[in-house]
């Protein structure tokens, strides 16, 4: 993944919102979102998939567990021997792992240069990691922003996705929209090909060209087989449905239509995601925690993924045995 923005805890309705696109060659293979095991053994993560390294970009657990990874760009060559760090995300969302022990793990593996965003929701923590530190850096409530660099650095396209999520929240939050109208707020803001003007662009050691085409939200480099292959947006809600309050979370990627097909989504509702009383932070302030969470209160991880065409045409929901 190559670009992502979210907001936690900036807003009681929507306390976690991300809209995120995945760059890549096109002629990368990769499996859409759906249910598959982190590890032989292990439990289901919801996450699309590298079918050519393995691994993925962005992930979910039915723990409340979530985190997402971008490359760090570099003129540098990438090592072809290293590890793929499309394991990194499967690691931490089916382990017991503290950031702190997840960090120690992977500081020593030899990646090439990476971003991790890993987020414990049931304990209230959340950790960037990037592979030029020395140690995570624990998150807070806030609006956020990542690409190619470190964490909010300000590239246009950072800077433009991470205003437009702020946005679509308060847009929807004045309007009492439903969630859904939220979500496709974030995906019309994942389609922006506007470039950066040249005196607005970083510097990141690739030619001047190449920087141009990666300036935009979305990127269309058809020349170079290479640009944005999907969009991912994450709403989480707190609902009350007469009884209680909980969260409900609603996943959607939209994978974008290559030699004439449309764009395929594919959607998910996670109710009781994350699996925590709706009254608790999603993120307690830095120096506390919570405790982990007992027997119990782990949902289920077979909530169907839905598979459906832009053109309003949809096939038959898709899921794991």
């Amino acid at each position: 993944m190559c670009l992502v923005a979210w907001s936690i805890e900036q807003h009681a309705r929507f306390p976690l919102v991300l809209a995120s696109n995945r760059d890549e060659f096109h002629e990368r293979p990769t499996a859409g979102l759906a249910w598959w095991p982190a590890q032989a053994d292990g439990r289901q993560i919801l996450a699309g998939r590298d079918l050519q390294a393995g691994g993925t970009w962005l992930g979910l657990g039915s723990r409340g567990r979530l985190a997402w990874l971008t490359n760090i760009r570099a003129p540098d060559p990438q090592r072809p021997d290293a590890p793929t760090r499309g394991m990194i995300v499967p690691e931490w969302l089916d382990s017991p792992l503290a950031p702190e022990e997840l960090w120690v793990r992977t500081a020593m593996a030899g990646h090439n240069g990476f971003n991790l965003v890993a987020l414990d929701l049931v304990r209230g923590r959340g950790h960037w990691m990037a592979s030029d530190m020395t140690s995570p850096q624990r998150l807070e409530a806030g609006l956020y922003g990542l690409s190619n660099g470190h964490l909010d650095e300000p590239w246009p396209k950072v800077v433009a996705l991470r205003e437009a999520v702020d946005a679509a929240i308060a847009a929807s939050v004045a309007q009492g929209t439903p969630r859904e109208h939220l979500a496709e707020r974030l995906l019309a803001a994942l389609q922006r090909r506007e470039r950066a003007p040249d005196e607005h662009l970083p510097a990141t050691g690739v030619p001047l060209e190449i920087e141009r085409g990666l300036s935009s939200v979305f990127i269309d480099m058809p020349e170079r087989l290479y640009g944005t292959r999907s969009s991912t947006v994450l709403v989480v809600e707190r609902v009350n449905d007469g009884h209680r309050s909980r969260f409900e979370t609603t996943l959607i990627e939209r994978s974008i239509g290559r030699a004439g097909y449309p764009p395929v989504r594919r959607r998910v509702v996670l109710s009781d995601w994350p699996p925590m009383p709706a009254s608790h932070p999603l993120l307690e302030p830095l120096g506390k925690d919570r405790p982990p969470a007992g027997p119990g209160s782990v949902p289920g991880d077979r909530h169907v993924v839905e598979l459906q065409a832009e053109t309003g045409t949809a096939a038959a929901p898709v899921t794991t045995p």
